[in-house]
């Protein structure tokens, strides 16, 4: 580490006070976090880092308190300030449960280096190493962030993470530029920053179950209606969904709703703990699903037949060659999912869900996509 890339500790409301005060003047600032989430629902922040071109700032949020923190809200919604982060969307759950508020303007450096021709999914060690031709030492990535103090190694390697952030960040904006692709990087940052807003519906949790478009209505009753109780449960203890009940449990209830506990008993895999605590409400849950006929869901889409498999691999084939013909890195065009979602559209008229069927994607792919499925799939 360079002696014009100090390490410097900030533990009180003062000292984040004078550092977000001084990064408000800067264009643009390094920021990561280190947490920890092993038995919990929300992930713990163990460590702040920022960079902001004159040294390497570690903020302790163990020694600051919510109102201490009111001028980094300031800081992370300051338009002027442009908030570069590396594969960023673990970060923005951590802003959102310490802060109330994820940073904005971002700028995620794995996102941007996919289009910049860089790679797709890159490690912050092989931009630094392609950038700037360094080798990063690794360690401590199982480091117990939430002990006091750290140590030195520790402290070297959080901050490593910031050290480089701004260069290689100046080197991303000048390949963007050239290639005319900085609009692209921007709609997607925005689009994270969105969606890092929006807690999760849990009435859809139940959608996420493997195999759930087997189940009858009646069925699909109670796995939203469990599904529902595991979401709220998870968030109230702050535990992992899998602590309360695991996917196949929920499954098993929901394909054969237990009429009594002794039924309920029966299910394999339930916890013990759950069963004795929360047995009677998922009883009394399950019931009143199977009663209550009016509200059961409609029966789900069913995985698609042989002929629209192949209909789905001829239509994301294309996709990628038109991708591949702008340069483009295949993997940025639609995941898995959304080209499934995108062949329904085509087939059943049924509405685009995904906020990536719009801006730069639905301008350059989505007519030529749609021509392409008339013309030679649907024919």
């Amino acid at each position: 580490m360079s002696e014009a890339q100090q390490l410097q500790w900030i533990d009180s409301a003062e000292s984040l006070r004078e550092l977000c005060q001084q990064c408000l003047g800067c264009e643009a600032i390094a920021v990561d976090t280190e947490f920890m989430r092993s038995s919990t629902f929300y992930p713990k922040i163990g460590l702040l880092q920022i960079n902001n071109g004159c040294a390497n700032y570690l903020i302790d949020p163990l020694k600051l308190t919510s109102g201490d923190l009111e001028p980094l809200r300031e800081l992370w919604q300051s338009p002027a300030v442009v908030k570069i982060v590396h594969a960023c969307s673990e970060d923005l759950e951590v802003f959102q449960h310490w802060l109330g508020v994820s940073p904005a303007p971002l700028f995620d450096t794995q996102i941007a280096a996919a289009y910049a021709g860089v790679g797709f999914s890159l490690s912050y060690a092989k931009l630094v190493q392609s950038f700037l031709g360094l080798e990063l030492e690794k360690g401590e990535t199982r480091s117990d962030w939430l002990k006091r103090p750290l140590s030195e190694s520790q402290c070297h390697y959080a901050a490593l993470d910031v050290e480089y952030l701004l260069q290689v960040y100046s080197h991303l904006m000048d390949a963007l530029h050239k290639l005319g692709r900085l609009e692209y990087v921007q709609e997607d940052c925005a689009r994270l920053v969105a969606n890092s807003k929006t807690d999760q519906d849990s009435s859809l949790a139940y959608l996420k179950v493997k195999s759930a478009w087997r189940l009858s209505p009646k069925s699909l009753a109670v796995l939203q209606s469990l599904c529902i109780w595991r979401e709220e449960q998870a968030r109230l203890r702050d535990v992992p969904r899998s602590r309360l009940l695991k996917d196949p449990q929920l499954f098993a209830i929901a394909k054969r709703p237990p009429k009594n506990m002794k039924e309920l008993s029966r299910v394999e895999g339930i916890p013990a703990r759950t069963l004795r605590e929360d047995g009677q409400y998922l009883l009394t849950a399950s019931l009143r699903a199977v009663e209550e006929q009016e509200a059961w869901p409609e029966m789900l889409e069913k995985p698609l037949s042989v002929e629209q498999g192949q209909q789905l691999k001829a239509l994301r084939d294309h996709g990628h060659e038109m991708a591949a013909e702008k340069s483009l890195a295949t993997e940025l065009l639609f995941n898995k999912k959304e080209w499934e979602e995108l062949l329904r559209h085509f087939l059943f008229s049924t509405p685009l869900q995904s906020a990536r069927f719009q801006g730069w994607r639905a301008e350059q792919f989505l007519p030529a996509l749609r021509d392409y499925f008339k013309q030679s799939i649907k024919a």
